[in-house]
């Protein structure tokens, strides 16, 4: 219990969301991918969805990693709350586990997030692969694997600015903390 605790604080300190380097108010780099949502991939444009709304853009270790699968499922139970406040969910990764499925494996990371918007996102949102380029964009490495993204999730609004950061490997708070954000942008950009 002592270990895991201790463990539990050193992954906090590491992962706080001052280690974003997008703070808030900066523009938010454009990001362009096929986004899949039950499997089917379509064309994703960040600056397309803003057209739309705000976007809660959530960056995720990799597709079939236990945390990850965790973060989906919240996300994708909550997926109403965020449609409330007109805003569009789309989860990015640059790596799968080594727990994916064999055809996930086979396939690459494109068939991994795929099957991971099936398994995972019980298509309610779209995930999508981004590249290390995207990573270092919004410059979100994980700290000891800086090709993989840290679990970092960010509310864009449609002005293409970022207006909130939270930065955890816990994925309990990710939603909780994005969609009181969004209430809180609302409260001054009524739809």
């Amino acid at each position: 219990m002592k270990k895991t605790l201790l463990t539990l604080i050193a992954a906090s300190a590491i992962a706080s969301p001052a280690l974003a380097a997008l703070p808030v108010g900066a523009p938010a780099p454009e990001i362009t991918s096929t986004a899949y949502q039950n499997g089917d991939g379509t064309p994703f444009s960040l600056d397309a969805q803003l057209k739309k709304g705000p976007v809660v853009l959530y960056f995720f270790p990799g597709a079939f990693t236990g945390g990850c699968n965790v973060e989906a499922h919240e996300f994708a139970d909550n997926i109403d709350k965020f449609k409330a406040e007109g805003a569009t969910v789309i989860g990015v990764t640059g790596y799968f586990g080594t727990t994916a499925r064999t055809s996930a494996v086979q396939g690459g990371l494109e068939q991994a997030v795929k099957d991971f918007s099936k398994e995972h996102c019980n298509g309610k949102f779209p995930v999508a692969a981004i590249t290390k380029d995207t990573i270092k964009a919004y410059d979100v490495p994980l700290p000891l694997k800086p090709d993989i993204s840290n679990r970092t999730s960010f509310v864009i609004t449609p002005d293409r600015k970022v207006y909130f950061v939270y930065s955890a490997l816990d994925p309990s708070k990710h939603v909780e903390e994005t969609t009181d954000a969004l209430k809180t942008w609302r409260t001054t950009h009524p739809q």
